[in-house]
């Protein structure tokens, strides 16, 4: 048994190299020193304002220092951290909080507007603390984020103590259409991308939270890991925690829209070892950059490109390499209820082709009545990995049922991804048996979607579907029945889905077409995604 406690890591880390930076946001340098002192702040605030043991705390923050600070407090103080989904619109937010039985909202001053009037339904938060930004002040009602952190004062040590199985909750779409809690507790989490190091990244294993800062050397120039995608996600979240489980460096962009120019930039100024990305929504861009600008970025640092969350292709994989020979570049297939699952990896002159995975060493496919699929056999089943898992989804033990179970003996995760096992023991992924829909790393649920679609006065009936994008892999598509009304524009049926879900879950493509179900009331998706490609061409 192990009893991972993350804050005790990343103290021992501060301890041995406290002017090393820690977080860089644009000009911006936060050392280690500065990002402990900064979350012990945060965190004897909260104790202050009375949460207790575990009580959930909400990063409603756009990448920053202040993301990775609010979850450090956190871990220091006993709480459990959970991610939010800033596109998310107020209905949206306020499902999400009472979800969570959020008691402190960590937010950046632009959301402010969006905040104000749900504060009476979350009766339960105790703690509204705001980031000012420029031109957006924090309003009256919010304590103000920098004034807390730059208290001085003792170790954030709780009086109920830190427990190795305190949480982190990763909330994720999924396919079920409402975001789910994830429940990681730190010591699985920590052993899955901690004390192993991580093969990807040459961590060596550790063996005690004093070992991780005994084993620095506080002269070296530090590692930095470029993340190019949102902390909110999975992929960037958990790739800024194996950066500073290493004692390395992360770094975000100062501005809120993907720049690939600008990442390629920042690659340069700051030496990054390594990039994070999510699929073809990142990459796609930033090889048509390089390839419009040769040689104008030193690129000779980069050692790993990793990928996390969407299909990267082969073509983009060659394309990269052809400018950086001596990086490796790591798809890994996972999700936020199963990491590790498989992982692709390509260099120079090695071939990887997409969707060829290698099944990682506690991962296995079994057939939906728990029989083991056996290489090279041609049956599909379930992907499923055992060892270090999460718990289950908070405050939802059916769905935790589902994606849970039993197998020979063992607790397995199988988050719904189907593949065949090849002889040689690579994964021939075929996707979820779900109609979940993943627009650029974003999982949107058809029928959330349609059920917007359907409240206006002018639509009979809508099915969406995904479409492929070359950019996002996939994009949304809404077929929708009219009746006897006047078919609408893409755009009027685009915005007035705005008006209830967040922007990047509104129709990039109409098709209008009758909508027959079934008597059930369900609906074919196959028959009308194939038509919707058709009407598309």
């Amino acid at each position: 048994m192990t009893d991972w406690k993350i804050a005790e890591v990343w103290e021992s880390i501060a301890g041995a190299i406290p002017k090393r930076p820690a977080l860089i946001h644009g000009e911006q340098v936060i050392s280690w020193a500065e990002f402990d002192a900064r979350a012990d702040a945060l965190g004897r605030r909260l104790i202050a304002e009375g949460l207790g043991r575990q009580a959930k705390v909400a990063a409603y923050l756009y990448n920053g220092p202040e993301y990775l600070e609010t979850y450090y407090a956190a871990f220091k103080a006993g709480f459990a951290p959970f991610n939010t989904n800033y596109r998310y619109s107020a209905e949206e937010l306020f499902y999400l909080f009472d979800n969570a039985d959020a008691e402190a909202i960590v937010f950046h001053a632009s959301f402010a507007g969006t905040l104000e009037p749900l504060r009476p339904r979350l009766a339960q938060v105790k703690a509204w603390v705001c980031v000012a930004e420029d031109g957006w002040p924090c309003p009256d009602w919010a304590l103000d984020y920098e004034a807390i952190v730059a208290e001085r004062g003792p170790r954030c040590i709780p009086p109920w103590g830190r427990s190795p199985d305190d949480l982190l909750l990763l909330y994720t779409g999924g396919t079920t259409g409402m975001p789910k809690g994830v429940m990681w507790r730190q010591d699985d989490l920590f052993n899955v991308i901690g004390a192993g190091g991580n093969a990807v990244l040459g961590g060596e294993p550790l063996t005690s939270a004093e070992e991780a800062g005994a084993r620095l050397d506080p002269s070296a120039e530090p590692a930095v890991t470029l993340i190019a995608c949102p902390l909110m996600h999975g992929t960037g979240q958990f790739s800024a925690l194996i950066a500073l489980n290493l004692g390395d460096c992360v770094a975000t962009f100062p501005n809120r829209k993907f720049d690939p120019e600008h990442l390629w930039d920042e690659a340069e100024r700051l030496k990054a070892a390594r990039i994070v990305i999510v699929g073809p929504a990142f990459a796609n861009p930033m090889l048509d950059a390089l390839d419009a600008n040769p040689g104008r970025w030193d690129l000779s640092n980069v050692q790993i490109i990793s990928s996390s969350g969407a299909m990267w292709s082969y073509e983009n994989k060659q394309g990269l390499l052809r400018h950086m020979p001596q990086a490796i570049l790591f798809d890994s297939f996972g999700s936020s209820e199963a990491v590790g699952l498989g992982g692709s990896t390509s260099a120079a002159g090695m071939e990887a082709r997409t969707a060829a995975f290698v099944i990682g060493p506690t991962c296995a496919v079994f057939t939906e009545d728990g029989r083991r699929v056996a290489p090279g056999s041609g049956e599909r089943g379930l992907v499923a990995v055992t060892g270090f898992i999460p718990l289950g989804y908070y405050k939802d033990a059916e769905k935790t049922a589902r994606t849970f179970r039993t197998f020979e003996g063992m607790r397995w995760s199988v988050p719904g991804d189907w593949a065949e096992v090849a002889e040689d023991g690579a994964l021939k992924l075929y996707g979820r048996g779900s109609q979940c829909i993943n627009t650029g790393g974003e999982k949107v649920f058809p029928e959330e979607v349609e059920e917007a679609i359907k409240t206006h006065a002018s639509v009979r009936d809508a099915v969406v579907v995904g479409a492929p994008d070359p950019r996002f892999g996939e994009r949304i598509c809404a077929v929708v029945d009219f009746g006897a009304s006047d078919p609408l524009g893409l755009a009027e049926i685009a915005d007035h889905v705005k008006t209830q879900l967040a922007g990047y879950k509104a129709p990039r493509e109409l098709v209008v077409a009758d909508v027959v179900r079934a008597p059930n009331g369900k609906v074919d998706y196959k028959f009308f995604k194939d038509l919707a490609l058709r009407e598309l061409g």
